[in-house]
């Protein structure tokens, strides 16, 4: 009994380590762009971001705030709503190549923003925090971990008619 427990929290940390690196083809020399001052979002004309069903939010992405960066920071403003009607947005940065969301500003008055102090990328996983985000990366903003689309346009498109979630995370 001792041998296996011994076992499993071996691989556990093992495991732990694998999940930890970088993804194949991560570089440690990214250089993030400074982000754009958070757009003039609208709450009408939004892509329905596809949600499990247990999300009590819903969530539309803005389309006129996507932009791709030549960092490769696919950056947006997502809007949220609850149940009472009340909205939130957030802008946010998604890193494919790394399965990171950093968010730069938050918003609970249209289009009036308070700054993230020392924004940092965190991993785009299934958790309370970035729920939206993982659903955006798999709805058409990520294709594993590439960018899905080489312009905007087309990443729209992609948005519009989601894929199958071929995504890793």
């Amino acid at each position: 009994m001792r041998a296996s427990l011994l076992f499993a929290a071996l691989a556990s940390l093992t495991l732990g380590r694998a999940l930890a690196q970088p993804a194949a083809g991560a570089t440690d020399e990214f250089k993030e762009l400074a982000a754009p001052a958070p757009p003039v979002y609208q709450t009408t004309g939004l892509i329905r971001i596809d949600m499990p069903s247990s999300a009590s939010l819903t969530y539309g992405l803005e389309p006129a705030s996507l932009s791709i960066g030549e960092d490769g920071v696919v950056r947006y403003v997502m809007v949220a709503f609850n149940a009472s009607g009340s909205i939130n947005a957030l802008y946010e940065g998604m890193r494919c190549e790394t399965g990171e969301v950093k968010t730069y500003a938050r918003s609970s008055e249209l289009s009036h923003w308070t700054a993230v102090q020392q924004p940092k990328w965190r991993p785009v996983e299934n958790n309370s925090l970035s729920r939206h985000a993982l659903a955006l990366a798999r709805q058409g903003v990520c294709d594993g971990r590439t960018v899905a689309a080489r312009n905007v346009a087309d990443m729209l498109r992609l948005l519009r008619t989601p894929l199958t979630n071929q995504q890793p995370y």
